[in-house]
């Protein structure tokens, strides 16, 4: 008998090339590969619609989100409210199949009677109301800053409507433990990507890169932080690169002769910047979720710096240099810089990655949480 599946995603997840999204989009493509019949449920906004996949579902439904005039001054949070849709509840309503919510801003149904018997999965991508705190705390803009701390309280609060879920999927062990103290059924299923396999290469690279979406305020925070307090006046090229970078960035690495930023690549223009660094620096001052960077550039890249924060509860600390204070990044840098990177480490990746991050096996394991429970 075949096997369908609704999911109900927060964005349009093509292309992925952010967050989330990532994590949406290849678990997707995979579940397909296992025969799973999807009906994916996709709020429209900031994309155009996607005929790539099509490929991988059996019906693709798109709904308008609603703008923030409307929602925020709801009791619900803004990233709920403005994605309630009366055409979603019928069409999810014609069926009696499982339906799956990617995160917390899908989860206007996940408590509607008319849903009480169906098998409901919701997918955390981190503790929601923690990660908009955190971005209140980083954001400079006072207006912003205002819409963070509120919705981070109403987050808080809404997000006890997930005891009405069946099944719990969380992307870190940190999330994990989280989530079954307060409800139980948590189940760690880490972050869905694009590697297939470690495409590291071994020798040098001629720069060291930071990446990240650069109008989020915290990565925006931790490039500048970079540039002025690991990279100034030194001699090792430095790259910065990602979406939307704000204007103070832009404007100071001006001035900076071995620094070089550039806005808005390609993927493929990305993916070439990551596999030819020596070095990827990707501290975090926001340890929410898993930063899917850190596990793109330990597939495709070759030395990884980082600090704690980056790497805890993803067990992918030993694949990484671990290092806090500004001072001591630069120092690690310095040393990496002229070192080779070799097979072994390589070798050593693999093995890390294929037991804790194989999309293959994290599918699986998805399939038998829904259809399966007894082999969990």
């Amino acid at each position: 008998m075949d096997k369908h599946l609704h999911i109900i995603s927060f964005a349009i997840p093509y292309p992925p090339n952010y967050g989330g999204i990532i994590d949406v989009f290849y678990r997707i493509k995979k579940l397909n590969g296992l025969g799973i019949k999807l009906h994916l449920h996709c709020f429209q906004y900031d994309r155009e619609t996607s005929v790539e996949l099509n490929k991988y579902c059996e019906e693709v439904y798109y709904y308008d989100r609603k703008g923030i005039l409307t929602s925020m001054f709801s009791k619900a949070p803004y990233i709920v409210k403005s994605r309630r849709s009366s055409a979603l509840k019928e069409n999810l309503l014609k069926d009696e199949y499982p339906i799956f919510f990617e995160g917390l801003h899908t989860c206007t149904y996940l408590s509607d009677e008319d849903f009480e018997d169906r098998l409901k999965v919701v997918r955390m991508h981190n503790i929601e109301w923690d990660y908009y705190w955190h971005l209140g705390k980083v954001e400079r803009n006072m207006l912003k800053r205002y819409y963070f701390v509120q919705e981070a309280q109403k987050l808080k609060k809404y997000q006890d409507v997930l005891r009405y879920a069946d099944k719990i999927l969380t992307v870190t062990q940190a999330d994990d433990k989280y989530f079954k103290a307060k409800y139980g059924k948590s189940f760690l299923v880490p972050s869905f990507h694009a590697s297939e396999a470690v495409t590291s290469q071994p020798g040098k690279g001629k720069f060291a890169l930071y990446h990240g979406n650069l109008n989020v305020a915290e990565n925006n925070k931790t490039a500048i932080y970079l540039a002025t307090q690991v990279f100034n006046n030194s001699d090792i090229p430095f790259v910065i690169a990602g979406l939307q970078p704000s204007k103070t960035l832009v404007s100071l690495v001006k001035g900076m002769k071995n620094i070089e930023l550039k806005p808005n690549l390609s993927a493929s223009e990305m993916a070439y910047l990551i596999k030819n660094a020596h070095i990827n620096v990707l501290p975090t001052f926001q340890a929410t979720g898993l930063k899917l960077k850190l596990l793109y550039a330990l597939y495709n890249g070759r030395f990884v710096v980082v600090n704690k924060a980056m790497v805890d509860n993803t067990g992918l600390s030993d694949l990484c240099t671990i290092k806090e204070e500004a001072y001591k990044i630069r120092g690690e840098v310095e040393r990496l810089f002229n070192i080779e990177f070799t097979q072994q480490e390589i070798d050593k990746r693999a093995k890390v990655l294929d037991k804790l991050y194989s999309n293959d096996i994290n599918a699986q394991k998805v399939v038998d949480l829904i259809y399966n429970p007894h082999l969990i």
